[in-house]
């Protein structure tokens, strides 16, 4: 090439404030294990999935802490979801983009609409919901390519799950360095949040403007994460979808208690020693677990993660001093679960709540009404709800704003679900607010489905997912309010607050001598609690 014109290409080049590899469209990044080769979308967003954080938990790994990665030589393609963690099939609403599961499953994945690592942009880092039993980094709904599209550099996060992220055992406790076991899971995505503080600035993200967020079990993740001292100083803020590791939900447990679920399990299954139990087969040793009561997810109280119950750290304010947006949906699940299979009426209601409550039970009716039909129905739901994770989400709200010193906003999300495309007509509902084709259930079984929102039911709507959910004729109502919660989300992570130009006022939790919440609808707007009586009374209830 002649000389000259390579001076021209040099000088030009030196002109620009984007690096060459920019220019070009090349993915290839380094970070401190390696290097990286992503893709780029059609939208210019770039992705790098399945980036091991963590070894294999596998072997004599399994129920260790995470071990940092081992270095790879030469170019990575980061083109493909690493395994989703094992697990059954428990969720109807979920659909995996993973190929498979696996022990070996802790990866995570990047969205960046970074052109240079100088771009120093906010990050997102997002936890799945699943009941710390499922789920995983590649379910559609929490793509991060909506939110990178906002300038945020977005992650999902594996974690194991069930009893391979959540068994205690006194061996375990033993060969321990911190003489604890459990908490594998929590302490999978605390080294998630150490390589994002390693490795982010390769991906044109600032490690100083890291907010965690999770709907569900990613939801009580982020309070754990909070709650825990392993994490302090990992990120700036907190995003909390329906739920906190506050009693009744997944809370944790006393270690002792965890440790002696463990042993009785391992006497089950005839293993006398960790090497037998680390030597049976993952998909065995799941069907194992699930046949002995052993299939939900054990978190415990163990003096190193947690070192003492989470709601105490928050009460005491020894938690995350980070802002927080935080927040339920208005329907989270059915009357039914008050009310089992009996109709709604008000005679069955006042029964269900004498079963219930006892002593207490006219007490509870004077909270949650109902003398008619329709009045049970949305009593019911409200109680249901809030009993099943509103009341823990309410409570870590509360106590954040008396012991956090920062800024809190909550919401309630209460889109109702459109019609359902023709396809998923007559589709069974399936848990966790999700749909599996079956038979077509009779007239006479059918529920009767409360208006509002059903769990899980916003994630599409706030990481701008609308799009890959494929069960629902969505509306430019939906599509509106989607923009509206993702415009917020996406403003609480630049800058510790949701409100910006073109939403409606959002203001903080207390303010005015009341509490506020944004309620997230077709015509979204700021509102006054009205129901604080309902949960100083569970406050009552669940602190005893």
């Amino acid at each position: 090439m002649n000389k000259n014109l390579i001076a021209l290409i040099a000088i030009c080049c030196s002109s620009l404030s984007l690096p060459l590899q920019a220019q070009t469209g090349n993915t290839r990044i380094t970070i401190s294990n390696g290097i990286l080769e992503g893709t780029t979308e059609s939208s210019g967003i770039k992705t790098y999935k399945g980036i091991p954080f963590a070894q294999p938990p596998v072997g004599d790994l399994r129920w260790k802490e995470p071990q940092p990665v081992q270095n790879w030589q030469g170019i990575r393609k980061a083109d493909q979801f690493g395994n989703k963690g094992m697990q059954k099939p428990v969720f109807g609403d979920m659909g995996f983009r993973a190929g498979s599961s696996s022990e070996d499953c802790l990866y995570l994945n990047v969205w960046t609409p970074a052109k240079s690592s100088k771009a120093h942009l906010p990050v997102l880092v997002y936890f799945y919901g699943g009941g710390l039993i499922a789920g995983d980094g590649s379910e559609p709904r929490y793509d991060g390519e909506s939110m990178a599209n906002k300038g945020i550099v977005t992650l999902t996060v594996n974690y194991r799950l069930g009893i391979f992220g959540f068994f205690s055992h006194p061996e375990l406790s033993k060969e321990s360095a911190h003489h604890t076991s459990g908490n594998y899971g929590y302490m999978d995505q605390l080294a998630a949040l150490k390589w994002v503080k390693q490795n982010i600035e390769a991906f044109g993200g600032d490690p100083a403007k890291v907010t965690i967020a999770g709907e569900s079990a990613g939801s009580i993740s982020v309070f754990a994460q909070m709650a825990s001292p392993l994490s302090k100083g990992l990120f700036a803020g907190a995003i909390g979808e329906s739920g906190a590791a506050i009693y009744p939900t997944l809370a944790p447990i006393p270690q002792s208690e965890g440790e002696s679920k463990g042993r009785a399990f391992a006497t089950k299954m005839g293993a006398s020693s960790l090497a037998d139990l680390r030597k049976i087969p993952a998909s065995d040793l799941l069907d194992m677990a699930y046949k002995n009561n052993m299939g939900g997810a054990t978190t415990t109280v163990d003096g190193y993660f947690f070192p003492e119950l989470p709601v105490k750290t928050f009460s005491e304010g020894r938690q995350a001093q980070v802002p927080i947006l935080v927040g339920w949906n208005s329907a989270e699940v059915s009357y039914q679960s008050i009310l089992k299979n009996a109709a709604p009426t008000p005679e069955n209601y006042k029964k269900a709540l004498e079963e219930l409550y006892k002593e207490k039970s006219a007490e509870v009716l004077k909270l949650y009404p109902g003398s008619t039909e329709a009045e049970v129905i949305q009593s019911a739901t409200a109680l249901s709800s809030d009993r099943f994770i509103v009341y823990s989400t309410w409570k870590w709200a509360d106590s954040h704003s008396k012991t956090g010193n920062k800024p809190v906003y909550r919401y309630l999300f209460s889109k109702s679900k459109p019609a359902m495309t023709e396809e998923m007509k007559g589709a069974v509902p399936g848990l966790a607010g999700g749909f599996t084709k079956g038979k077509e259930i009779t007239e006479t079984k059918k529920p009767i489905v409360p208006a509002g929102a059903p769990h899980a039911f916003e994630i599409e709507y706030a990481m701008g997912n609308l799009r890959y959910n494929k069960v629902y004729a969505w509306t430019a109502e939906d599509q509106k309010v989607s923009d509206t919660m993702l415009s917020y989300f996406a403003n609480f992570v630049k800058t510790g607050n949701p409100n910006g130009a073109g939403l409606p006022k959002w203001p903080e939790l207390n303010t005015n001598n009341q509490v506020n919440y944004i309620n997230l609808d077709v015509n979204t707007k700021a509102e006054v609690e009205k129901n604080r009586a309902r949960y100083l009374f569970l406050d009552k209830e669940y602190s005893r």
